[in-house]
């Protein structure tokens, strides 16, 4: 397959695989199966995530990412292989170069880690760019003009929060929190309050059908099967949907923290063009509903969620690769 250039989204949740002239091609779990056995992949992505909590001893179904960088560096390179051989085939012609998003507060080494796991999986050279730009281009904020424009982009792992100006980022923060830690919230509520366990995949759902940020006057219900603490058997309870805004009061919390410090240290010219313009939501953690209302009900700046919130980081590869030259200055490379 003649494919030259690919753009990767290395989620703590998803990873997006974007080629330009094709788009999307890939949305999968960051998920690897690896037998113990023998020490070989099983499984990637939407596979591996179903045998997440299933899986019999000799077999570990695992995240590599963890807050957004590699916590496991052997299996995120079988992971980035089984991607881009999935994209452009076994037999390649050329090897592609590769653009990968990163989190701001990222080290030398992560950044390091990660440009070597993809040249290892088989990049011709891997550019890696902070994820704050990236998902700021897909959101269509123009990011070179003279300006301040803050994203706040709620990912798997981390909350990255930046303002950005003249192609740069002017004041960032990353907390680690985000849509894995707001599963473990629900999880940790349902096991305090109704002495049930439930799995992670359960917890998720729970948060997309009924999760709200703010509590809500018209309340929604859903029944949630686990297993009981006490008697180790199956049971339901009825969850609603005030008591998991209950449960995520701590992590909104956090999210907002990390919003009050970025807009602390920004200049004062830059945090008046924010407040005229509000700020921009990206990411899988801003579907959560009324997000944006409680963002801007506590910090007083509208807050505004982008469209296709999950999708702008990877359309940020995406026009990033079709526009190398404009935006090289805003571009680590790494051979």
């Amino acid at each position: 397959m003649f494919i030259r250039k690919m753009g990767i989204d290395l989620g703590t949740a998803n990873t997006l695989v974007f080629v330009p002239g094709r788009g999307i091609i890939i949305n999968e779990p960051s998920v690897v199966a690896v037998s113990l056995i023998d020490n070989t992949v099983l499984a990637v992505g939407n596979e591996a995530k179903e045998m997440l909590g299933r899986t019999p001893d000799t077999i570990v179904a695992s995240r590599p990412m963890k807050d957004g960088v590699i916590a496991d560096y052997r299996v995120t390179e079988a992971m980035l292989r089984y991607f881009i051989n999935k994209v452009s085939g076994k037999v390649r012609f050329f090897k592609p170069e590769i653009m990968i998003s990163i989190p701001a507060g990222v080290t030398s080494t992560e950044r390091r880690a990660v440009v070597d796991a993809a040249v290892k999986a088989g990049a011709k050279s891997a550019y890696v760019v902070k994820e704050p730009l990236l998902a700021a281009i897909g959101a269509g904020i123009p990011i070179h003009n003279a300006q301040g424009n803050m994203i706040v982009n709620i990912g798997g792992g981390t909350s990255e929060i930046a303002v950005i100006s003249l192609g740069g980022i002017v004041v960032a923060n990353s907390a680690r929190v985000g849509g894995n830690k707001f599963d473990q919230a629900i999880s940790d509520y349902i096991k305090r309050k109704y002495g049930l366990a439930v799995g992670e995949r359960t917890a998720e759902e729970i948060k997309i059908e009924i999760g709200s940020a703010i509590a809500q006057v018209k309340e929604e219900y859903m029944d949630v099967r686990g297993r009981d603490l006490m008697g180790g058997l199956p049971k339901t309870v009825k969850i609603s949907s005030n008591e998991v805004t209950e449960a995520l009061q701590d992590e909104l919390r956090e999210v907002i923290n990390a919003i009050k410090k970025v807009f602390q240290d920004t200049p004062p010219e830059l945090a008046a063009d924010i407040m005229d313009k509000g700020m921009v939501l990206s990411g899988g953690g801003a579907l959560l509903r009324n997000l944006d209302q409680l963002i801007t009900k506590t910090i007083g700046v509208p807050c505004y969620v982008a469209d296709d919130p999950l999708f702008c980081v990877i359309k940020g590869t995406g026009i990033s690769l079709d526009n190398l030259e404009l935006y090289k200055r805003t571009i680590m490379l790494s051979k």
